[in-house]
């Protein structure tokens, strides 16, 4: 009997497993990245806006670590799982409703975000939806004195008829409208250049809540990324003082960790509370090819209760509606 290497049809099936397996670990090496840069708050240059793109990222991992379990590569597959169940603990909750919303009784409140998009966006879609939903309190993002126009010929005031208004020419101008009257009220410009409307609202029955209408500079290159961490440092922490309600347009998800920072000082993110965070925001509604992100948001500090929160298409906006419903406890 002569010895002889194995048979040449073997070798071809030797080296494609080899070269899969590469392939699987090479795959790897981004997500880790990702979750490493996610983790610790890398928002250095070009990270920060990828990592608004994180919970896509998180269903991919998925398919490396299911596709190293089925071909039985035991270390690949390993590493793979850890870095999925690490994406999974970052995101998955913000789909599940968390188990203290905060107050359940007091005096509802209803809020509403919208950026208009240069002030374009369709103002009788954006009053529809404050008569249909009796919002209380609306606070709106790049806001012109067309827009304020437009709302207004829409029957906005009618249903909102105090307010807090800055409107200007592009995408700095901001407003804040309400049901109730205000005890005191101003506008500031933050240092990206933004203004941002924000009111103490006289709410009956429960005292006395501040809001403001939020829009920090966006990242939309690498040097306007200090301006952007420092516009969100710069918003009010929760604790102390009056309860606070910060909503609009904060061009940072909760995978950015400037944001992650401001809701640790006392607040929740609404939707992320109901289990509704992963519903985008801002993405290709006018067939832009670019998957949504969750960048306006609602954040209610942890004295004011969570009920629901419902996002809505505005047309001629690239931004979705947000509106939540809140509990403020009585006076």
């Amino acid at each position: 009997m002569t010895i002889t290497d194995a048979p040449p049809a073997a070798r071809p099936v030797g080296r494609r497993r080899i070269v899969w397996t590469v392939l699987f670990w090479l795959s790897l090496v981004p997500a880790a990245i990702w979750l490493v840069a996610r983790t610790f708050g890398w928002d250095a240059g070009f990270w920060v806006q990828l990592l608004a793109f994180t919970p896509y990222v998180a269903i991919w991992t998925l398919i490396p670590a299911l596709g190293a379990l089925i071909t039985r590569r035991w270390a690949a597959a390993a590493v793979a799982v850890l870095i999925a169940a690490g994406f999974a603990t970052a995101t998955v909750p913000r789909v599940l409703a968390d188990g203290d919303k905060g107050p359940s009784t007091g005096v509802e409140l209803r809020v509403m975000t919208s950026n208009m998009l240069f002030g374009g966006a369709d103002a009788g879609e954006i009053v529809a939806l404050v008569r249909d939903n009796r919002i209380d309190v609306l606070a709106v993002q790049e806001f012109t004195e067309r827009g304020q126009q437009a709302l207004k010929a829409a029957g906005l005031e009618q249903l909102l008829p105090f307010n807090q208004l800055a409107p200007e020419w592009g995408a700095s101008g901001s407003g804040l409208y309400s049901r109730y009257d205000f005890a005191e009220q101003a506008s500031r410009r933050n240092d990206g250049g933004f203004q941002q409307a924000h009111a103490v609202v006289q709410v009956p029955g429960a005292g006395t809540v501040y809001v403001e209408s939020v829009h920090p500079l966006a990242p939309a290159s690498r040097d306007m990324v200090p301006g952007w961490a420092a516009d969100l440092g710069d918003l009010v922490p929760a604790a102390g003082g009056l309860p606070k309600i910060l909503m609009g347009d904060f061009n940072a998800t909760l995978d950015h960790r400037p944001l992650r920072d401001l809701i640790d000082t006392g607040y929740r993110d609404v939707a992320d509370a109901v289990g509704k965070g992963w519903i985008g925001t801002w993405g290709p509604y006018d067939g832009d090819p670019i998957p949504p992100v969750t960048i306006d948001h609602v954040l209610a500090d942890d004295r004011i209760g969570v009920k629901d929160v419902q996002v809505h298409s505005v047309k001629d906006s690239d931004h979705r509606a947000v509106i939540a419903w809140l509990v403020v406890p009585a006076a």
